[in-house]
């Protein structure tokens, strides 16, 4: 029996309208969707009454469920792995489903991209010249490691690309303002805000000046922030 597919499609990070045609048709025909919110996915094929069955997967995902879904492609079902928000495998676990699935399926592992909108692509289409290279540095980590990477930021030759919380991004802006200080470098930052979403924004200027555009009222800290580092 030939193994199953397992398609990697991406999904909208918001406006449900920015999905492929292609994709529509892999989650049709799919015979299960694994979702890392079976919640969230739900409203996307609610939306274009896809009726495929899901099966969630997840950072937390044990070994069983791993086992399942390499039992399914064995099987030769065809699988279709989404994100919550985005191409899977961009700062979320379907990187790591990716390499379960190689290592246990070897050359015969059969994986397709489906591409499509990323957050990531979205806010580096809406920076300018600066971007041709860049780090992605993803969500930096909550405590051990942090500076390390900031550091890394502000070392770096080439333009930087981060991802934030609304919990933490007047916290990194504060940080990055500080580095600013004790290095002497000043810094061109653009912060995408909501992408592709009715509050989509925008902002350019130093750290500080972008903090203080933020805090102004407290929508503005509402949603997913991309940071944009410019090289100068």
């Amino acid at each position: 029996m030939a193994q199953g597919l397992l398609n990697i499609v991406a999904t909208p990070i918001g406006n449900l309208e920015d999905i492929t045609l292609r994709a529509l048709r892999i989650l049709k025909e799919a015979d299960f969707v694994l979702c890392e919110d079976t919640r969230e996915t739900r409203k996307i094929l609610d939306h274009y009454q896809i009726k495929t069955p899901t099966i969630s997967y997840h950072q937390h995902s044990d070994t069983v469920k791993v086992d399942k879904i390499i039992a399914l492609l064995r099987a030769g079902k065809n699988l279709a792995l989404v994100t919550d928000a985005g191409t899977p495998g961009i700062s979320d676990p379907g990187g790591k489903l990716v390499s379960l699935v190689r290592e246990s399926l070897g050359q015969e592992a059969a994986i397709v991209a489906v591409p499509g909108v990323s957050a990531l692509t979205a806010a580096v289409s809406l920076a300018g010249q600066g971007f041709d290279r860049f780090l992605f540095l993803g969500f930096l980590p909550h405590k051990k490691g942090r500076q390390t990477m900031l550091k890394e930021v502000m070392a770096s030759r080439n333009s930087v690309v981060m991802y934030e919380s609304k919990h933490r991004i007047i916290k990194l802006l504060e940080e990055l303002a500080e580095l600013e200080k004790k290095t002497g470098r000043t810094l061109a930052l653009i912060v995408a805000r909501e992408l592709t979403k009715m509050h989509e924004s925008v902002y350019s200027g130093s750290p500080e000046e972008i903090r203080q555009d933020l805090e102004i009222r407290a929508g503005n800290l509402k949603g997913e922030f991309v940071v944009l580092v410019k090289n100068n």
